[in-house]
C-alpha cells in the first residue's frame, strides 16, 4: 500500500485525520510528517500542517495464533507427532516445527514441506481474507538447504569456468532457482540463467568469454 498524504490545522489534526481514514490508531500507521503548518499573521497566511501515512505492515499476534493452530491441526490429523513453536519478524509468521519424523514431514528435496507451507498459508489467507508472509521450517531444514545450495551453484560454477562451457543443474523450484542465481551473481566470469516451462525449471551456468587483448599496431620507426 501506498503512502496517502493528510492535512489539518496542526499536525496532531492532521494525523487525527490519517488515523481516521485508516481506522487505525496511531501506534499502528507508519507517519512521516511533511510539514508542521503555521498559522500566519492575524489568522492571514497560515499553512496547513501535512503528513503522509501507511498502515504499517506486521502481522497480528492472532494471525500468529491461528497459523500455528492451523498447522497443529494438521500435523494431527497427519498422525504425526510434532511441537510447531511460532515467531514473528516484521509482517512475516514463522513457524518453526520440531518432529519424531522430520525427514517424512521434509519430503524429497523440501516437496512436503512445501506443500504444507502452502496449504496452511491459503487457509488463513482465506480466513482472514488477508495476503499473509509464512514460512515453515522443520529441524532447521531451509538453513541447511540454504547452504547446500549455495555449495551446489559455487561448484558448478567452478566447473563451468574450469570447462569454459555451460553447466545445466537439475530441475529446481522457483525459490531454489533464486538462491543459486543469488549465489552466483557477483561473479563476472559467469552468468545464469533459467530454461523451461512450468513449475521447475533448469538452472544453466554460462563462463562468460574474456575479450581477446586487440594487439597493438606495430610502429615502423
Amino acid at each position: 500500500m501506498e503512502y496517502l498524504e493528510f492535512e489539518g490545522k496542526t499536525t496532531e489534526e492532521a494525523i487525527e485525520n490519517a488515523c481516521a481514514h485508516f481506522a487505525l490508531p496511531a501506534e499502528h500507521l507508519e507517519i512521516e510528517i511533511l510539514s508542521v503548518g503555521s498559522p500566519g499573521i492575524f489568522g492571514l497566511g497560515g499553512k496547513k500542517a501535512r503528513v503522509r501515512a501507511v498502515p504499517r505492515q506486521e502481522a497480528e499476534p492472532d494471525l500468529l495464533a491461528l497459523a500455528q493452530e492451523t498447522l497443529e491441526q494438521m500435523l494431527t490429523q497427519m498422525g504425526e507427532t510434532a511441537r510447531v513453536t511460532a515467531s514473528l519478524d516484521g509482517d512475516r509468521l514463522n513457524l518453526t516445527v520440531a518432529a519424531e519424523d522430520a525427514g517424512l514431514l521434509i519430503g524429497k528435496q523440501g516437496q512436503t514441506l512445501e506443500a504444507l507451507q502452502y496449504l496452511v498459508t491459503k487457509i488463513i489467507s482465506k480466513k482472514t481474507r488477508k495476503k499473509v508472509r509464512l514460512v515453515i521450517d522443520i529441524e532447521s531444514y531451509r538453513v541447511r538447504h540454504h547452504q547446500a545450495l549455495t555449495n551446489l551453484a559455487l561448484k558448478y560454477g567452478e566447473k563451468a569456468k574450469k570447462s569454459g562451457k555451460p553447466v545445466t543443474l537439475n530441475p529446481m523450484n522457483p525459490h531454489d532457482r533464486r538462491l543459486v542465481h543469488l549465489a552466483l551473481q557477483g561473479d563476472k566470469e559467469l552468468k545464469t540463467m533459467s530454461r523451461g516451462e512450468g513449475f521447475y525449471k533448469k538452472i544453466i551456468v554460462y563462463p562468460v568469454k574474456k575479450k581477446e587483448p586487440q594487439e597493438e599496431d606495430a610502429g615502423l620507426g
